[in-house]
C-alpha cells in the first residue's frame, strides 16, 4: 500500500480495478453513492458513441475487442484510402481509437467534477493525478466462483469459464492499451483481498481508507 494524499474538499478521482467475481462494480457504485459523486462505468460508451457518431452496439464491440496492431492498421488504411468516396453512415474506428476516445471523455468529466471510475484502465489514466486514489480488488478463486454462480444463476463449470475469460480479457486489454500489467500491485495505492468480507464490509473498509 502506497501513501497518498486526497483532499475531498477539492475535485478527486477514485479508480477501481477488480477481478471478475469480486463485486467490484457494486462496491464502486456504493462508494460513489456515499460520497455523492458521479460513477463512471460502461455507460461512458453511450456518450462516446454519440460523439463519434456510431451506434452503442458498435462502441461496445470495439470496447470488448482485443486490439491487434494489424487489424487496427488495416481499418485505418482502408478508411484513409476510401476517404474521398466513403459514404457509410458509421465511421470506421479501431479499438485503440475507441480507447483514446473513452479516455478523453473520462478525463473531461474528471476535470469538472469528482468521480469514481470502474475499470476503463482508470489506474493508468489517472496515474499522475495528485488528488486521487487507485484501488485493486481481488479474492480467492472459490469465493469468486461462489459469487458468480449466485449472481448469474449458473453452475461451477460455466462460472469458472466466465471468470477466466473476463480476467484474461482485462489482462490482455490493459497490456495492449497501456503497456501495464493489470494486476501489478505497484499500479495501485491500495490492493484489497475481499475474500473474508461481504460487499458491505469491503465498502466500509475502503471508505475508512478514503476518509482517513
Amino acid at each position: 500500500m502506497k501513501g497518498y494524499t486526497m483532499d475531498k474538499s477539492k475535485k478527486f478521482v477514485i479508480t477501481i480495478a477488480r477481478q471478475f467475481g469480486t463485486g467490484g462494480h457494486e462496491i464502486g457504485e456504493e462508494i460513489a453513492k456515499r460520497l455523492g459523486v458521479k460513477l463512471i462505468d460502461k455507460q461512458i460508451l453511450t456518450a462516446v458513441a454519440e460523439k463519434l457518431r456510431i451506434t452503442p452496439e458498435k462502441a461496445a464491440r470495439l470496447d470488448e475487442k482485443r486490439p491487434s496492431w494489424w487489424d487496427d492498421f488495416a481499418v485505418f488504411y482502408r478508411a484513409f484510402a476510401d476517404s474521398t468516396t466513403y459514404s457509410g453512415n458509421e465511421r470506421e474506428l479501431t479499438s485503440r481509437q475507441m480507447f483514446n476516445a473513452q479516455a478523453a471523455e473520462i478525463k473531461a468529466i474528471a476535470r469538472h467534477e469528482s468521480c469514481v471510475v470502474i475499470g476503463r484502465c482508470g489506474f493508468y489514466l489517472f496515474a499522475d493525478t495528485p488528488n486521487s486514489v487507485r484501488i485493486f480488488l481481488h479474492a480467492d478463486r472459490q469465493a469468486r466462483l461462489k459469487r458468480i454462480m449466485q449472481i448469474y444463476n449458473t453452475d461451477e463449470r460455466k462460472a469458472r469459464q466466465m471468470m477466466e475469460e473476463h480476467d484474461y480479457g482485462r489482462e490482455i486489454y490493459t497490456k495492449d492499451m497501456t503497456g501495464k500489467t493489470w494486476n501489478d500491485a505497484t499500479n495501485y495505492d491500495l490492493c484489497l483481498d475481499i475474500t473474508p468480507y461481504s460487499t458491505q464490509k469491503a465498502t466500509d473498509l475502503l471508505m475508512e481508507y478514503i476518509n482517513k
